[in-house]
């Protein structure tokens, strides 16, 4: 279905994620990937999905020439607890620190998607809220070793196996919680 909606589009995703590679390919959109590395550096003063925004139009603002039938995807994804937001670790021990941060609490997950072209621009952006029970040190350690989440927002993956024995509650989309809100892509992309 949406195949046939974008035919004569190219779609261009700007990122590197396994992730919203995986998310593309299932909802059948066919796409290149070009990703052009920037600086995340967003102002201080910006909260929540003010940052995710921010950034996901920094990343488009790397591309230039787009052509007419071009349609340039840009996301990003932050976790955000404790009135700050949670940035991705630099080793194992703030991957633990931060696993152990989300440990009985709940925290909020935003991602932005930019779509743009030659002649327009549009930032959506969807939240989700999830619940950890009380992890244990082992059970932390146990998933870093074995999983080693190096990649993701927040250090863990809900798809993975913290995710099958520690996540109590979700409200919102589970897709956002991987990277990518796809029911609100699929809107977008059918409305194009």
């Amino acid at each position: 279905m949406l195949a046939e909606k974008l035919k004569n589009l190219n779609i261009i995703l700007a990122s590197g994620s396994p992730r919203r590679h995986h998310f593309f390919k299932e909802m059948g959109i066919d796409f290149t990937i070009d990703v052009k590395e920037i600086e995340e550096i967003y102002p201080k003063n910006l909260k929540r999905a003010e940052i995710t925004d921010y950034l996901s139009k920094l990343k488009a603002s790397a591309f230039s020439n787009l052509s007419e039938k071009d349609i340039l995807i840009t996301s990003d994804t932050i976790v955000w607890q404790y009135e700050k937001a949670i940035e991705k670790h630099k080793d194992m021990n703030e991957a633990f620190t931060m696993i152990q941060s989300f440990s009985g609490t709940m925290h909020e997950v935003f991602t932005s998607v930019t779509f743009t072209s030659k002649n327009f621009q549009k930032t959506i952006h969807d939240t989700t809220k999830v619940w950890f029970k009380e992890l244990s040190n082992e059970e932390i350690y146990f998933y870093l070793n074995n999983y080693k989440p190096f990649d993701k927002a927040g250090s863990y993956g809900i798809q993975e196996w913290i995710g099958y024995i520690g996540i109590t509650k979700v409200e919102g989309s589970y897709n956002n919680v991987m990277g990518l809100p796809t029911h609100s892509l699929y809107k977008e992309l059918m409305n194009l």
